[in-house]
């Protein structure tokens, strides 16, 4: 006998539950200043509790709103988004644990305040993801992904800063670039054309200010994202360098989205995400003295990038590629990643002692020197070869992300996973309660119109309707 989707996906998030906390029991346990039978250790709270704070309400709050933009989705939107959440930080602990051999030598895991930061970026970056797939996939088929994109992620993590050696305190690559083409690579495997033409895909002006919201949460917050794991003074500059990036980003953004429109007007979309390109941009050399004014360089480059994705790149993808990005993750953290992993390997391969300082061998640890019995001999890594090492690493991600997006997407594409009906694309009804109101209409009158060159995305266009406020 069939089991009844509802309860399929029941009866799967339980025993994941379960899994976990079976594996909690047996590996896991505080890090040394929470426990009370160790000595007495300094506190982490002042140092990482503000910071993480930060990332854990960009992560649930920041992405949660801006999720809700499409008109029948809200529920989903935000609903999923602190699903996957929840599970992806729980799932992380263990994973790394198992790729950075804390396990293999039969010690417990400490569950410490800078786990659970790394536990919210790859939170942040199945989330990343889940943009490429929203309004695409039901929810077991999300907790499918998550479980699998956690261990594709910490592997190409674990490749890049334990074998390459390569900096990347933001996680432009290892979390943006890496979520953005994994979920750009499921959801071409899972493609079908109602995904393009549903009707259901639509935003509205309510859902579009709800989504503006989840932009400002994440603007505000996103220096402690750049910052939360960096080192003393590489700290400081990280929130600097994040914030001049940010501020230059939205300023270019809503230029070029009003030169972009026949009428000179801003496409919101542009404000809700592309604004957001320079704190990806930036997030690689966030903590290197790349001077405030290079950061500014580096989110105008980003809001260009970004904006000209949203106006033509999702489009292109969709009609060439048959790659359907509903938020546009490619313009937001796809292509301002590889900017930022870019802009890293050009500092590393700059990188000296006179402009970085002792800072130097706390980013670039491989290029500290040898000493052998009290003798300095060079250093292990030149410039140029750090350099190189972060272009590999740009690839390595990228390889990692698109074979295992591509190799998730085939699982996931299997019937057990209960993906949604053509008539549930988009729409909250199959999976949730809604009042016996329905949906809400929109009593602004701005229902969408035409397409916004947002892969098929439905918003009104040069303010059509607007006079029906």
């Amino acid at each position: 006998m069939a089991i009844p989707k509802r309860m399929k996906f029941s009866l799967a998030t339980l025993l994941v539950q379960a899994v976990f906390i079976i594996l909690y029991v047996i590996f896991v346990d505080y890090e040394d200043a929470a426990d009370p039978t160790k000595p007495k250790a300094a506190s982490p709270i002042p140092t990482y509790y503000p910071m993480y704070q930060d990332i854990h309400v960009m992560i649930f709050v920041g992405f949660g709103f801006l999720y809700t933009f499409l008109q029948r989705y809200g529920y989903s939107g935000a609903g999923y988004n602190i699903l996957l959440g929840a599970v992806a930080v729980q799932w992380t602990l263990i994973i790394r644990a198992l790729f950075f051999h804390e396990l293999a030598s039969g010690g417990r895991v400490q569950m410490s305040l800078t786990e659970l930061i790394t536990g919210d970026f790859n939170a942040a970056t199945v989330l990343i993801s889940f943009g490429a797939l929203i309004g695409k996939t039901g929810p077991l088929q999300l907790l499918v992904m998550v479980i699998l994109e956690v261990v594709f992620a910490n592997l190409n993590e674990y490749i890049g800063t334990e074998h390459l050696k390569v900096s990347d305190v933001g996680g432009s690559m290892f979390i943006h670039a890496f979520g953005a083409y994994f979920g750009l690579a499921v959801s071409r495997v899972l493609y079908k054309e109602p995904h393009e033409s549903s009707s259901n895909l639509r935003a509205g002006y309510l859902s579009d200010i709800f989504a503006l919201i989840g932009t400002i949460f994440l603007w505000c917050f996103w220096p402690s994202f750049n910052g939360g794991l960096a080192s003393e003074d590489g700290r400081l500059r990280a929130v600097i360098n994040t914030v001049a990036s940010l501020v230059a980003c939205v300023v270019v953004t809503m230029a070029i989205s009003s030169l972009l429109s026949r009428r000179g007007n801003f496409e919101i979309s542009h404000l809700q995400n592309a604004s957001l390109a320079g704190g990806v941009a930036v997030g690689t050399c966030a903590n290197m003295p790349i001077k405030p004014w290079g950061a500014m360089v580096l989110g105008t480059i980003a809001a260009l990038v970004s904006t000209l994705g949203y106006k033509y790149g999702s489009d292109f993808l969709a009609a060439k590629m048959k790659v359907h990005d509903p938020a546009g993750i490619n313009n937001l953290h796809g292509m301002p990643g590889v900017l930022a992993a870019i802009a890293g390997a050009a500092m590393a391969a700059l990188a000296t002692k006179d402009n970085f300082g002792d800072s130097l061998y706390d980013i670039f640890p491989a290029r500290t020197p040898s000493i052998i019995n009290g003798t300095v001999y060079a250093e292990d890594r030149t410039a140029m070869e750090q350099g190189g090492y972060q272009i590999a690493a740009l690839v390595t991600t990228m390889t990692v992300a698109i074979v295992g997006g591509l190799l998730t997407g085939l699982v996931m594409r299997l019937p057990i996973w209960d993906a949604p009906e053509e008539n549930d694309l988009y729409n909250d009804r199959d999976y949730w309660d809604i009042s016996e109101h329905g949906f809400p209409s929109d009593p602004t009158g701005l229902q969408a119109t035409s397409s916004n060159s947002t892969g098929g995305l439905l918003r009104s266009a040069d303010n059509a309707g607007y006079d029906g406020i």
